[in-house]
């Protein structure tokens, strides 16, 4: 589960990219290199030649804090960091770490800011991409819950297209051009648009067959608290995992009266049990109702 490479993209605002950017060449021991792209990308090159980018946004209402107060900022404040290619257990406490920093250096997240996850699609079937499309259609509700996505974010992250996971389980693809054609009906713009509509989902395809062959989860609201991002990604990374390993997975959506029961059971059934995982059930049940039951206390 936690083998799989993965990338993070995380939105943030309250310093300027050349700011973050020398945050984080000062932390990692890297050196700093401007684009001079569209986006004003800011390229830390770290020692072990991995680049990490500080990169403009312009989903991101950008500010910053002037005397203990929070105040409209230029441009300069969007700053969206992009990861280079990570594993969970080489680069989680560096990831976390830089989060830090950049929080002491001034940066923090607003409503408009998200955190986006890209998760290695190398290992994907046709059976694995409609087990995730049911997985996540199936939760919906309990994740948006759960994470407590914020309104102004909805439109880049919706919920799954009732009428898509409708057709993938009738019709059943059994590959991966199929999976493709139906992801894509209805959409008028070519597939190969960069920002293609089809992509402001909680699940992203589009990332899958027209990107980097990552598969994309969006619904996470931006934070600098490196405790959740761990979950989150802790998060991603067994969703994946389930997808890949479960012979076939439902989209009907389970009646429930107790969410945070039915979160700790979900989450100790897709294998986040034990110590090491302990803070990322709190976090993923800590905005829904009801009562955990005693007997996973110990999880």
């Amino acid at each position: 589960m936690l083998t799989t490479r993965f990338g993070i993209e995380v939105e943030l605002t309250g310093i300027t990219r050349k700011q973050a950017a020398k945050t984080a060449a000062a932390f990692l021991g890297g050196r700093i290199e401007s684009s001079g792209d569209y986006y004003d990308t800011q390229k830390v090159i770290a020692p072990d030649g991995r680049v990490w980018k500080f990169m403009s946004d312009g989903s991101i209402r950008t500010q910053k804090k002037e005397r203990g107060r929070i105040e409209a900022a230029g441009r300069e404040y969007s700053v969206e960091l992009v990861s280079p290619i990570l594993t969970y257990r080489e680069d989680i406490e560096t990831l976390q770490e830089l989060i830090r920093r950049l929080r002491k250096a001034g940066g923090f997240a607003n409503t408009s800011c998200g955190i986006h996850i890209h998760i290695d699609g190398a290992n994907h079937t046709p059976r694995s991409i409609r087990n995730f499309i049911n997985i996540i259609a199936s939760k919906n509700d309990l994740f948006y819950k759960a994470l407590q996505i914020e309104p102004d974010r909805i439109r880049f992250c919706k919920k799954m297209d009732a009428a898509l996971v409708e057709k993938m389980n009738r019709r059943k693809p059994k590959t991966m051009a199929a999976i493709e054609s139906i992801w894509y009906e209805g959409y008028s713009e070519s597939r190969s648009t960069h920002y293609h509509n089809s992509r402001y989902h909680f699940l992203n395809l589009h990332s899958f067959f027209n990107g980097n062959g990552t598969i994309e989860l969006r619904g996470f609201n931006s934070e600098l608290h490196a405790g959740k991002i761990r979950s989150y990604v802790v998060l991603a990374l067994a969703l994946n995992h389930q997808a890949l390993t479960q012979k076939c997975a439902s989209s009907k959506k389970p009646q429930v009266e107790n969410e945070k029961f039915a979160m700790r059971t979900y989450l100790n059934r897709i294998g986040l049990i034990g110590d090491e995982f302990k803070n990322c059930r709190e976090h993923l049940c800590k905005h829904l109702d009801g009562n955990a039951a005693w007997r996973f206390r110990a999880a």
